[in-house]
């Protein structure tokens, strides 16, 4: 089973890669964004608790995420695997994940690292609400919240990937076409060791 976390930023393009490398590979997508907005939609009561959050661009508490993230996976028994899209987003959240796939066998194969500058973080995200309608995108101070905020307390879970020799960083600029070619380079290079 091959388990890829896709991480970056806001903004990254961690859902555009995500759904390209899920038919590349026969994976299935769990992002914790859409994960959240469809509790959220279906007024869930883990829903209710994260809207809380995610309106003031704070990090839902790892105990929500792990709740509503382990519910989606257990949708799938029969997975070749996931892109885990969004999670984790702390140390904690990386170590429950370990913990959780452990306990059925497996384990994260890569962390996958879009890498893209700040100034272009905002363009896009700004160009996405006015797109896809996503409120949490429209606001400029939102924005710049919720990269501070991953600057702070995600990014530093790269250091967890690192340590196990699972972290590889790919530039996240340029087209969509060119991103994808130098990700799955990467993962084939897992995949292959």
């Amino acid at each position: 089973m091959r388990n890829v976390v896709l991480f970056g930023p806001p903004g990254a393009g961690k859902g555009t890669q995500s759904e390209i490398l899920l038919q590349r590979y026969g994976l299935i997508h769990l992002s914790t964004g859409d994960i959240f907005r469809a509790n959220i939609k279906g007024q869930t009561e883990l829903g209710q608790q994260a809207k809380a959050f995610m309106d003031k661009g704070e990090l839902v508490p790892d105990s929500l995420t792990i709740s509503m993230l382990e519910s989606e996976v257990a949708k799938h028994p029969q997975a070749n695997g996931f892109i885990f899209d969004g999670f984790p987003r702390t140390s904690a959240q990386a170590d429950a994940l370990d913990a959780f796939l452990q306990g059925k066998g497996n384990a994260i194969t890569c962390m996958l690292a879009l890498e893209v500058n700040e100034d272009e973080l905002i363009k896009r995200l700004l160009n996405r609400a006015s797109t896809s309608g996503r409120a949490d995108d429209a606001d400029e101070s939102i924005v710049r919240n919720r990269i501070a905020v991953y600057n702070r307390e995600t990014a530093p879970v790269a250091d967890y990937y690192r340590s196990q020799n699972k972290y590889r960083g790919v530039q996240g600029v340029g087209s969509v076409e060119e991103i994808t070619t130098r990700l799955c380079a990467e993962l084939d290079a897992f995949i292959e060791a």
